[in-house]
């Protein structure tokens, strides 16, 4: 089963200025998604602009509209969201204005976009990855396929 999974999730949350969120979240999504479907294509925003804090506004805009456009255009979206993200929220929506499979990774349950735009919520990483290594994820998704 080859899908398309795009990696959302914290990047610079609410930091004022260039910080970012610590990324080795994604690292470890990348290699249990990859294990879990391995004929799978997962993109990583983080992986294939890793200096994006620092591109200049032209191609800054150019990046964040094609981030959106590709969340919406994969089959399975990933958000990691231990606090709120602007630009997580944004592909969430697109993700789910497109119907496609969302999976998120927050504790914040009570809020409406976790609640309203996401197929399951995880609490914890851990979580999801024991979902994931029992084969759950993989019969979510063969389930789900398409609706």
């Amino acid at each position: 089963m080859k899908r398309d999974i795009f990696i959302a999730g914290i990047i610079q949350g609410s930091c004022r200025g260039k910080d970012i969120f610590d990324q080795n979240y994604r690292r470890r999504l990348t290699i249990l998604l990859r294990k879990a479907l391995p004929k799978s294509n997962v993109f990583c925003p983080v992986e294939e602009h890793p200096q994006s804090v620092d591109y200049a506004s032209v191609k800054a805009r150019d990046v964040f509209f094609d981030l959106m456009n590709r969340a919406a255009k994969s089959d399975i979206l990933v958000a990691f969201l231990p606090q709120a993200s602007l630009g997580t929220a944004i592909e969430l929506w697109q993700a789910h204005q497109a119907k496609k499979i969302i999976f998120t990774i927050s504790p914040m349950t009570e809020n409406w976009v976790i609640k309203f735009l996401t197929n399951k919520n995880f609490l914890t990483l851990e979580d999801f990855e024991k979902f994931v290594t029992s084969g759950a994820f993989r019969n979510f998704v063969e389930e789900h396929n398409g609706k």
